[in-house]
């Protein structure tokens, strides 16, 4: 039997939020979250671990930098979720990390957390080959 895939949600706004894990649990997997800034999300990252996470770039109290590399030192593959959009020179904490502008469908959403899943599991960070969508 397998165990439901546990995501961590970084969204500040909570409609997004409400609704992205609302659409996940329909999908089968457990949230953790939503967490509307860095302290809430690093205070639960102290003592759990998500399978794959979605970060939202900008949140109330800053960036999720910080939560991408707590993310990324404890192998945990995540997405950027953002109405930004990807920069090629950005911080390191996002190097090869799959970018998803909002809005995205769910079906793009599903395909990225699926990929990201199956990376976790093989012992990778992320897919092989970074992936940016775009709403086009």
């Amino acid at each position: 039997m397998m165990t439901q895939t546990r995501c961590m949600i970084v969204e500040d706004q909570a409609l997004i939020g409400m609704s992205l894990e609302a659409f996940l649990e329909d999908a089968g997997f457990a949230v953790a979250g939503v967490f509307m800034s860095n302290v809430q999300a690093l205070q639960w990252l102290e003592s759990n671990a998500p399978d794959v996470a979605i970060l939202d770039l900008m949140i109330k109290d800053g960036t999720s930098l910080e939560i991408a590399r707590a993310l990324r030192n404890r192998g945990i593959p995540f997405t950027v979720y953002s109405g930004l959009p990807p920069k090629a020179d950005g911080p390191p904490e996002l190097r090869n990390v799959p970018w998803l502008e909002k809005p995205v469908s769910r079906e793009t959403l599903l395909s990225v957390l699926d990929s990201l899943r199956d990376a976790g599991r093989d012992g990778g960070e992320t897919p092989p080959a970074p992936i940016q969508f775009a709403n086009k």
